[in-house]
């Protein structure tokens, strides 16, 4: 592995788009993709070998990176995703890491897993290989999970999912050979690769609609997963097809006539938009923790057991958002009122060093231009920033990330995953 002085130069942070521009025809794109606070950006830092260097995605707030490395000859351009707990499209990182990974022609996709929750993880992995069978697996963290005492069985796993599997403890830059090694033998991958089956009549929905799905957008797409898109009524799915391929589906009569048939069946056996998504996630949820309960082992067996038990509290219809509003307040609060305090020894100490400061211009009799602009100006304004902004950040940073240490973002990104579902459906609607 090697750098070169394109890979750690400015042309590695094209803001074309989803589309990344390639130095020769020979080079290969890799998406890299995960949970938040899997030790991504350590990956992609490790393999890269430079810092984050991040911009914005076109017409999105969302920062990305890129970077590069050479393996074999061979150069690899990695383009770092936001994090996202899934790809069903409810936030902005969400559309954006969905987005590339099926319009951004990557030819190998990385999802980096956490070692020490991969049934969590595991998620993830499923709904991008529906997308797409060039998939590799880093569960990254293997130092924690073994500290943990949990043990994963990673060449049973590979066989389950189908796909490359390579255990990584980035910080210590363990395992990014094989990972390195995986991405370059991609094409050599088995194509029997797991795919999640659902019901008899979403399946047969599904293939009702794939012949006109093919029909319309060829190899430009995942038939089976434009199809199961389409059943689900995911509106910022048709809009990121048209805005990418220039297809709008809903103006295709074919389309619409196969879509209206096949809802139609499936609203005979009992199953609306609303009980289909819910269908279709409650099974992808279910392959996951059959897949753990085979791969995983703890020496406790009742590891995740008090996990569960929290969860039933923290992501409860009825407790979660209260306990939810009530912790972010609390932290407001400490922020706020705790910040006054050191605020108003800082301001005490900098505003005395400012008397001292111009008490020494006037020994010196300096002009009063220079200690106009340096005390008065500069100085006054350094002061003011750093008694009123540092004290807040120091508390609030700190308490922010214990709540993310401690499991609970997840859980406050779940509690409002309902409420941007349902804000969605009644647009729909």
């Amino acid at each position: 592995m090697g750098l070169t002085g394109k890979s750690t130069g400015t042309g590695v942070l094209d803001q074309s788009g989803y589309i990344i521009q390639k130095e020769t025809d020979t080079d290969k794109i890799i998406a890299l993709a995960g949970n938040p606070n899997v030790g991504k950006s350590t990956v992609f830092n490790a393999l890269t070998g430079l810092n984050q260097h991040t911009g914005n995605w076109p017409g999105k707030t969302v920062t990305n990176a890129r970077g590069m490395y050479q393996f074999k000859g061979t150069n690899y351009i990695i383009v770092d995703l936001p994090g996202t707990y899934s790809l069903m499209a409810n936030s902005v990182e969400e559309e954006v890491a969905r987005d590339f990974i099926c319009f951004g022609q990557p030819d190998v996709t990385v999802i980096v897993a956490d070692a020490t929750c991969l049934e969590r993880n595991l998620n993830l992995v499923l709904q991008t290989m529906e997308i797409t069978d060039k998939v590799v697996l880093c569960v990254n963290l293997m130092d924690e999970a073994k500290k943990k005492k949990i043990s994963i069985r990673l060449d049973l796993l590979a066989s389950k999912l189908g796909i490359s599997v390579v255990g990584t403890s980035a910080r210590s830059n363990k395992g990014l050979d094989s990972l390195i090694e995986a991405v370059d033998s991609i094409d050599e991958q088995h194509s029997n690769y797991l795919r999640v089956t659902y019901s008899d009549e979403i399946e047969k929905a599904i293939s009702l609609l794939e012949p006109a799905v093919e029909n319309l957008f060829g190899s430009k797409s995942n038939k089976r997963w434009v199809s199961l898109k389409l059943l689900e009524g995911d509106t910022g799915m048709l809009e990121s097809l048209k805005n990418n391929l220039g297809f709008d589906l809903m103006q295709n009569e074919y389309i619409i006539h196969c879509l209206t048939e096949t809802k139609s069946f499936l609203g005979n056996a009992g199953i609306h938009s609303d009980k289909l998504r819910d269908l279709i996630v409650t099974k992808i949820v279910n392959t996951c923790e059959d897949i753990s309960k085979e791969v995983i082992t703890y020496e406790k067996k009742n590891y995740a057991e008090r996990d569960r038990k929290i969860d039933q509290i923290l992501t409860s219809k009825i407790t979660g958002i209260p306990i939810m509003i009530l912790l972010l307040f609390v932290v407001f609060w400490l922020t706020v009122t705790g910040a006054n305090y050191p605020s108003e020894l800082i301001a005490k100490g900098l505003f005395w060093l400012e008397e001292q400061l111009s008490a020494l211009f006037r020994i010196l009799s300096g002009p009063e231009w220079i200690s106009g602009a340096l005390v008065d100006g500069i100085y006054r304004t350094l002061a003011w920033v750093v008694s009123v902004m540092l004290p807040p950040m120091a508390i609030f940073f700190p308490l922010f990330t214990l709540l993310e240490d401690s499991g609970y973002l997840p859980r406050i990104a779940f509690n409002m995953d309902n409420f941007s579902t349902c804000a969605v459906r009644c647009t729909i609607n």
